[in-house]
């Protein structure tokens, strides 16, 4: 398995494993040619030495991305905290080890950034990704909020 940064090639696979998700039909776009709202933000992320949108690939298929952002905060002494969103698996490689080796890798990835604590956050409705968190070690220590602009 490679874990690497994502490129141009891979942008439709990746919008449609955001798509292929109960959650994902309500809110993405699975249109083919893809929104040009993804390149555009795409094109952000690569231009952004901040974020990096990371896929584990095996063999040329991809079988799931993530997204880290890095952060630089005053609090906790000025430190740094690395944001993991928009992760998946391709659902055909769930329930196999692969979202453990992809968070162990992205943990590192925060590690070699200086980062002094990782978090994320995940939709209530999603009990298996919550758990598999938790399982991870990650806490649910502070309540999230959102609002739609």
């Amino acid at each position: 398995m490679l874990f690497r940064e994502a490129e141009y090639e891979d942008l439709s696979d990746l919008v449609q494993m955001l798509f292929d998700d109960p959650l994902g039909q309500l809110r993405e776009d699975g249109h083919v040619p893809i929104n040009p709202a993804y390149l555009l933000a795409f094109e952000a992320i690569l231009e952004d030495k901040n974020n990096e949108l990371i896929i584990v690939e095996d063999k040329g298929d991809i079988l799931g991305m993530l997204q880290l952002t890095f952060i630089p905060y005053l609090t906790h002494i000025g430190s740094w905290r690395c944001l993991i969103e928009g992760v998946r698996v391709h659902k055909a490689h769930r329930g196999k080890g692969l979202g453990t080796q992809f968070f162990k890798w992205a943990i590192a990835r925060a590690k070699q950034r200086q980062c002094h604590m990782v978090q994320l956050t995940s939709n209530k409705e999603r009990v298996d990704a919550l758990r598999f968190y938790q399982n991870l070690g990650f806490e649910a220590s502070h309540e999230g909020f959102k609002l739609q602009l």
